[in-house]
C-alpha cells in the first residue's frame, strides 16, 4: 500500500511513520508534504498513492484549500490537534478522523476501515469529497471591533496582517491600522491562499501589496509593501521558492479582489 503523509510537524510525521511501519512493514510511504502548495505540487507530479494521511492545519492554511486547486482522487484519513475540525472532516466523508497525538490503535482502526471499502464505496467517497470542497468559499470581508462599533473591512483593502506581543493588527492600503482579536493562524484559515501568503510568524501579506522583492545575502527574501510596516518582512530561504511561485501565479480566484 502506497501512502502520502501531509504533515507539517516533524515529530508528528515521525510518530505516524513509525506507527505505520509497526502495523505493516509493507506500507510504502511515498512522501511527506508540509504545506498546501507543496502538497498540490506533489500530487501533480507524482504517481497516485492509495491513501493519504492529512493534517488539516498546515503551515500555509487549511488542507481543504488543496482540493480547490487540484483534483484529489484518493481516500483520506484526516489528522488534527483541534477538535473543532472534526465536523468539517466528517462533512467530506473522511474514512476516519484522528486526533493528535496519534495512537497505534486508532491508526489501525482507520486502516481497517480503509481496507474494508469496496471500489464503489471509494468512488462515492471521493465524489462526495470533491462536491463539498468545491463549494467552499473564502471570506471577502472581516469585522473589526472599534469601541462599541463593528466596522466591515473588505479584504481587497488589506495590505497585511501583522502580529507582535500577542497583538494582531490589520493594516490597510489607505494607512488605517486596526487591532484585530484573532491570531494569524485563525485568520489565515479563512483567506484565499492565491491572494494572501503567510510570509513568516509576524506577517500575512496580500499579493497586490507587494511592491519590491530583494534577494538577501542568505537567500532570504526581503519584501517591501505599498504601506510602511513596523518591521522588515523576510521570507525564509525554505519558503523562498514557494513565495516566488505564488507571487507570479495567476488564479481565477483573484476575481474576489476586483
Amino acid at each position: 500500500m502506497k501512502v502520502l503523509i501531509v504533515e507539517d510537524e516533524t515529530a508528528a510525521y515521525i510518530n505516524l511513520r513509525d506507527i505505520l511501519m509497526e502495523i505493516d512493514l509493507a506500507i510504502n510511504i511515498m512522501g511527506n508534504t508540509e504545506s498546501v502548495s507543496q502538497t498540490i505540487d506533489w500530487l501533480q507530479s507524482n504517481p497516485v498513492p492509495d491513501l493519504i494521511f492529512m493534517d488539516i492545519h498546515l503551515s500555509d492554511g487549511s488542507a481543504f484549500n488543496i482540493f480547490s486547486c487540484t483534483t484529489v482522487e484518493v481516500p483520506i484519513i484526516f489528522i488534527t490537534a483541534y477538535d473543532e475540525y472534526a465536523i468539517d472532516a466528517f462533512k467530506v466523508n473522511s474514512i476516519d478522523y484522528l486526533l493528535k497525538p496519534t495512537d497505534i490503535h486508532e491508526v489501525r482502526r482507520a486502516l481497517d476501515k480503509f481496507h474494508k471499502l469496496t471500489h464503489q464505496e471509494t468512488l462515492q467517497y471521493i465524489a462526495q469529497l470533491t462536491r463539498i470542497v468545491s463549494s467552499a468559499e473564502y471570506v471577502e470581508k472581516i469585522l473589526i471591533s472599534v469601541n462599541d462599533k463593528l466596522i466591515p473591512v473588505k479584504l481587497k483593502e488589506v495590505s497585511c496582517f501583522y502580529t507582535s506581543m500577542d497583538r494582531t493588527q490589520v493594516m490597510l492600503k489607505d494607512g488605517h491600522i486596526y487591532t484585530y482579536n484573532k491570531t494569524l493562524d485563525n485568520i489565515f484559515q479563512t483567506l484565499n491562499p492565491a491572494i494572501f501568503f503567510r510570509a513568516n510568524k509576524q506577517f500575512i501579506i496580500a499579493k497586490e501589496a507587494v511592491e519590491d522583492i530583494t534577494v538577501w545575502f542568505d537567500s532570504r527574501l526581503l519584501l517591501s509593501l505599498d504601506i510602511p510596516v513596523p518591521e522588515r518582512i523576510y521570507v525564509s530561504r525554505n519558503k523562498a521558492a514557494e513565495f516566488k511561485k505564488w507571487i507570479v501565479n495567476s488564479d481565477t480566484n483573484n476575481a474576489i479582489m476586483e
